[in-house]
This record gives structure tokens, sequence and C-alpha cells, in this order.
């Protein structure tokens, strides 16, 4: 009973950081699932994957009421993301884990440190070029493919990929990260990881709680809380959950 009230605690606290931030809650979930149960990898993935759903919906229901969100925008990015987080959740077994979380904890650690130098980036909503949108759509299916088949941390990089070539403030941009890749890509991903093994429903009551508590009560701090100062705590848990992933 110990393990799943841990487990409840650390849902809860890490999804959070992760509503108000715009990811990383599984760097600390997921790592905590395989230390409190004995089960491989991609079991510890797809029950994951599946709470970080409730994530995305009590952040969502909360986002929903301040924010008006582009209907077509999101369709647009889930048409792009979502067929690479069904390559990746298919290519999981194919995949060096060690490898492949060393580089893509450089890469988060990086966007933390490059945000730092950025005076006032992100702070409010900018125009970007027909260009940079058509880019940013080629690093959008990239990040599904990484959530597909790691997940740790690919919140976090679509955060700042809509920051970068999509003009939008740190509110904006979590709260459309929140429903794309909380809601719809981890969907998905759990989906096709269900059908790859067992989902172990036994720790999915303390997980799916603990991320729909903690989703909402995330998204309820970001709103009341300035651009600037997300901007930090972005700052923070970025290279934090960098330098965890490349550890």
């Amino acid at each position: 009973m110990l393990d799943y009230i841990y487990l409840f605690s650390i849902s809860l606290i890490s999804n959070i950081f992760s509503a108000f931030s715009g990811g990383g809650a599984g760097v600390i979930q997921l790592p905590a699932i395989l230390l409190l149960f004995d089960i491989a990898f991609i079991n510890a993935l797809a029950v994951h994957k599946i709470a970080t759903v409730a994530l995305g919906v009590g952040a969502t229901t909360k986002f929903r009421t301040i924010i008006k969100f582009n209907m077509p925008l999101i369709w647009k990015f889930l048409a792009v993301g979502l067929p690479g987080v069904i390559i990746g959740a298919h290519m999981i077994s194919l995949t060096n884990e060690a490898n492949a979380r060393m580089y893509l904890g450089a890469l988060i650690t990086s966007i933390g440190i490059y945000t730092i130098f950025k005076r006032e980036y992100g702070e409010d909503n900018i125009s970007t070029s027909d260009i940079q949108k058509k880019l940013g759509l080629i690093l959008i299916f990239i990040t599904g493919l990484l959530n597909g088949s790691l997940s740790a941390g690919t919140g976090l990089i679509f955060t700042i990929i809509l920051i970068s070539y999509y003009g939008m403030d740190y509110k904006k941009a979590i709260a459309y990260t929140l429903i794309i890749v909380g809601v719809f890509y981890n969907a998905v991903g759990a989906f096709a990881l269900a059908m790859l093994t067992v989902v172990n429903l036994d720790i999915l009551p303390a997980l799916f709680f603990g991320s729909l508590i903690g989703g909402y009560l995330g998204a309820k701090m970001s709103l009341s809380t300035s651009n600037k100062t997300i901007k930090i705590v972005y700052q923070v848990i970025t290279i934090t959950v960098g330098i965890n992933l490349i550890y």
C-alpha cells in the first residue's frame, strides 16, 4: 500500500510542475514506476502514457476556461504528429534506450540554456513566417517519433517549437502542448503500446488520479502567473530534466 501512496504523491507533484511548464513529468514518473514495481520498461511506459492522458485532461479543463484554442491549428498538429507517435511506439524495441535518452537529454538541456540567453523570449505573442511554420511541422513530426518511443521530455520540446516557430507566448504554448501532446499524442501512444505489451492495471489508479489532479492544479497556477515567471520555471525544469536524462 505504501508503494501506491508514494506513486500517487510522486505523480501529483511531477504533474503539477509538468502542467505549469509544459512537460517533464515522465522523467520523474517513469523512473518511479520502474523503481517501485518490478516491471519491464515497455510496460512502465504504457501505463505512464495512459496516466499522462489524465494530465492533459486535467490541465485542458482549466486552460480552456481562459484560452481560446485555434481548432484548425490543433488538427494540423495532430495530422502531422500522430503518425510519428505510432511509428515511434513500434520502433521502441529497436531503440538503444540508453543512447537515445542521453542524446535527448543533451538536446533538452541545450534548449533550456538557449532560452536563458534569449531576452524576452516567449513573453509575448509574435508573428512568424510561413517558412518557419512549415519547418515547425517537420520538427513536430520528429517530436511525435520521440514521444512514441521515449516519452520523457517531449512536451518541453513541443512547447519550445510552438514559441519559436508559431510565435506563441509560454502560457499559450503550454496550453496547446498539454491538449495535443498530453491528451492526443499520449492516448494514441498508449493504445499502440497496449497492443504490444500488457498494461499493469493495478498501478494505474494511483498514476491516473495523481496526473489528473496535478494537471488541473498546475494549469491553475500557470494561468495566474506571468510569462516571465513561467519562463524561469521552464528553464529550471528543462535543464534539470535534460541532465537527469543524460545521467
